[in-house]
Formats: C-alpha cells, sequence, structure tokens
C-alpha cells in the first residue's frame, strides 16, 4: 500500500464534500443514501480487487465478455474481412489482423450486444436480475422504488433504461428525475462496452473485467451524488414500494432478435453522427482558440494550451489529483478525462490506450484509475440524448426535466471520478485482476 491509496480513499469524501457544496439544500440531505452508497462501494471494491475469490469471478467475467466478443466478430469479418480482426488476431485463412479499425470491428459489436440484450430480456433474466439491484438499493438506501429501478437498469442499459420507469415518470419529483438521469450519464449500456474493450484490450488484457465492475460500482456513486446536488424535497409516489420493471415484452424470439439488432444500428448511426460532428467541431474551435493563444502566449510570455483538452485538462487537473493519479501522470490524465465532457468517452479511451502504447503515461496505476473514471456517458452530447428522452416520455414534466440536466451532468461526472477513487483505494499493482 502506498500513501497513493489514502490519497484516493481521501479523495471519495472530498468528492462527496464538492457536491454538498453545490447542493441545492445543504440541510436536507439524505444521509442514509451517502452512507450506504459509499460503504456498498467499498465492499464491493473490496471483495473483486482484495479477496481472491472476487477476482476469480470477474477474472471469468473478463475471459466470458471476450470470448462473447470474439462471436461477435464472426459477422463482421464474414462482411469486412481482415478489417474486422481484432489487432494481433488471424483468420482461419491464415491472414494476420490490419489494425484496429473503430467502424469494422468495434462498432458492428454493438448490433451483437444489442441483439444478445434483447433476448436476454425476452428470456425474462434482465427483468429478474434489474429487480434484485433495485430492490437493494431500495431497502438500504430509502430511496424510491422507481428511482432504484432506474439506476439498477442503468447498469446494463442505457437511454433504454427510461422505459423501465416510464408508468411513474409523470409523477417523479425533480430529485427522482435527477438521480434518473444522473444514473444514466454516470454508468455505460453493456452494448458499448465492446467499443472501449476493443480499444484497450491489447494493452490492457483485463479491460473488461474492469469496465464491468465500473458500471456497478458508478451506480451507488450516481444515487450518492444526485442526492447530495439536489436533495429531496418531498415525498416520492413509490417510496417503499416495489416496482416492477415496464417492458413490452416481443411476441417471439426471433422478433426479439430483429428489434435489438435494429436498435443496434440506430446506435451505431447516432455514434457515428456524434464522433463526425463534435469532433470537427472541436477541431474548428481549436484552429480559433489556438491562433488566440499563441498569440497570447507571444504577447504576455507564457505557455498555456489553449486546445479545447488542454483547457479541460487544467479544469480538471485537482480532480485528477483527488482521485489519486501519481504526479508525473496528472497533467495527461486531466486532459484524456476533461475531454471526455465535450468529445465522448469513445474519444478517451482511444487516447487513452494511445498514451499507454506510446509510454507517455509512466506509472501503471494510472492507466486502471483513468478506465474508471471515463466508464460513463457523463458528456454534453449525452445530457442532451437523456434529457430529451425523458421528455419525450413525459411531455408534462419537459420544464423540470431540462432543469435538472445540467446538475445531473455534474453529478454524475463527480459519480465517476469516485468510481475511480474506489479503484484507487484498492490497488496494490499485484492483483491478477489489476494487471
Amino acid at each position: 500500500m502506498s500513501h497513493y491509496n489514502l490519497v484516493s480513499f481521501t479523495g471519495i469524501f472530498i468528492l462527496a464534500g464538492f457536491a454538498w457544496l453545490i447542493s441545492t439544500d445543504r440541510r436536507n440531505v439524505n444521509y442514509r443514501v451517502v452512507i450506504w452508497g459509499i460503504s456498498l462501494q467499498l465492499l464491493f471494491g473490496a471483495f473483486i480487487f482484495l479477496l481472491p475469490a472476487g477476482a476469480k469471478v470477474f477474472l471469468f467475467v473478463n475471459d466470458i465478455v471476450v470470448k462473447v466478443l470474439g462471436s461477435a466478430s464472426a459477422g463482421a469479418e464474414f462482411l469486412f474481412g481482415r478489417l474486422a480482426l481484432p489487432p494481433g488476431s488471424r483468420n482461419a485463412a491464415g491472414e494476420d489482423s490490419l489494425g484496429f479499425f473503430l467502424a469494422f470491428q468495434a462498432l458492428p459489436a454493438i448490433i451483437f450486444f444489442s441483439a444478445l440484450m434483447s433476448i436476454l430480456y425476452y428470456a425474462g433474466v434482465m427483468p429478474r436480475v434489474i429487480k434484485g439491484f433495485s430492490s437493494l438499493c431500495s431497502r438500504l438506501m430509502r430511496v424510491s422504488g422507481a428511482e432504484s429501478m432506474s439506476v439498477a437498469s442503468n447498469i446494463f442499459v442505457g437511454i433504454e433504461s427510461l422505459l423501465t420507469i416510464k408508468p411513474f415518470l409523470n409523477q417523479m419529483t425533480r430529485s427522482e428525475l435527477c438521480t434518473v438521469l444522473t444514473a444514466g450519464m454516470a454508468t455505460v449500456s453493456s452494448n458499448v462496452l465492446a467499443i472501449y474493450i476493443f480499444s484497450l484490450k491489447s494493452e490492457f488484457p483485463t479491460i473488461a473485467a474492469h469496465l464491468v465492475s465500473a458500471s456497478i460500482l458508478s451506480a451507488p456513486a450516481s444515487l450518492v451524488m444526485s442526492k447530495l446536488i439536489l436533495p429531496e424535497d418531498s415525498v416520492p409516489l413509490t417510496l417503499g414500494m416495489k416496482v416492477e420493471p415496464y417492458y413490452e415484452k416481443e411476441a417471439s424470439l426471433f422478433e426479439a432478435v430483429i428489434g435489438g439488432a435494429e436498435g443496434g444500428l440506430r446506435l451505431i448511426a447516432g455514434i457515428v453522427a456524434l464522433l463526425v460532428a463534435v469532433l470537427g467541431l472541436v477541431a474548428l474551435l481549436d484552429l480559433v482558440t489556438g491562433g488566440l493563444g499563441s498569440y497570447i502566449n507571444n504577447f504576455v510570455g507564457i505557455n498555456v494550451d489553449w486546445s479545447l483538452k488542454g483547457l479541460l485538462g487544467y479544469l480538471f487537473y485537482p480532480f485528477t489529483l483527488v482521485i489519486g493519479v501519481p504526479l508525473p501522470d496528472a497533467y495527461q490524465i486531466s486532459k484524456i478525462i476533461g475531454e471526455r465532457a465535450v468529445v465522448t468517452e469513445i474519444v478517451s479511451y482511444q487516447d487513452l490506450a494511445r498514451a499507454m502504447k506510446e509510454g507517455i503515461i509512466i506509472d501503471p496505476r494510472s492507466p486502471v484509475l483513468t478506465a474508471y473514471a471515463l466508464c460513463g456517458f457523463a458528456h454534453v452530447a449525452s445530457m442532451a440524448i437523456f434529457v430529451g428522452g425523458a421528455a419525450a416520455l413525459a411531455p408534462s414534466r419537459k420544464r423540470d426535466i431540462a432543469s435538472v440536466g445540467f446538475r445531473a451532468l455534474v453529478a454524475a461526472t463527480l459519480a465517476c471520478l469516485m468510481t475511480a477513487c474506489i479503484a484507487g483505494v484498492f490497488y496494490m499493482g499485484k492483483s491478477a485482476l489489476l494487471g
């Protein structure tokens, strides 16, 4: 154990304290949520990082996910040939991979995972798992049944999680709505995990296990941050109630596969459009700020990085230190974490993989914490998607949903950082799971 473990442990409470400082009502905080939320994260973190049984479970999960990804690439390889082969692999004809291509390897896997999740919903597996997580949150933290259901479903799915509580959205309090949006942005859906795994698995062999654990850890973290930033000021309709997940079941298994695959295709189209638009706009902005910044640097005699990534790096630098990233890597990591707020976590994970490959990151602790901090949809584009999706399902609450959107984004960002703190507390540099 090093002093960085203590820094990460302290960071949990610094982040919680920051959320309390920007709270809408600092006198009305439900500290049961805070205490249980942090306790559950620490217990879960200790199980997976310290106990041999926990490490074995998650290494098993890592192997399963990697093998499933191998199955997912079969269809892509049929369509795209060698372009679909992951780096370091070889097809049946003895041809080697041409390298990593996001469009031909990671994105097609989304279709496969979407179809697989649809099958699990049709078979009744996912509703039972979600109900189990929901019951745990509701009993321990005394939050409403609807918001605990939303938080639980967000461990496995993305914007679709809103559908599981569709009948209750119109009656939710502002605090509940904030929790719903926060949980959506603090976690990631299972179908997009493929993108992150493909981006990092050559440099980070156990990344799949880390991302699964990060998504689980971020669920209670989202409750903690949401309830600190926007505490409950009224009595929720479903407080103390067991809520069943709302789900419109397909007529047949084949219909479920078709629906899941089509949903995955729509998600790919949205991701591609978002990346093209956002990265282009960021490049344009960097041209403007870079030119002006160069003039300012020469005039004042300073050396400041005026790119959007550089400016966000300065903003997130204190938070990067707080989560326990070693000082030599802190600024590089802060730029990677900071850019996620604008250019999405997909780009940030690719930049992390590039930094690891090029040896820019010095300490092996840094990529572990960064992988956890990035595991969430906590960016501006996602906020628009979740606010728009919730408003479409509950049009009478559009104003309330829009008013809590930015607070939910801040809460989700802090939740992801808290999850990184949990990983930092238990990082010892010797666990098999942390290899």
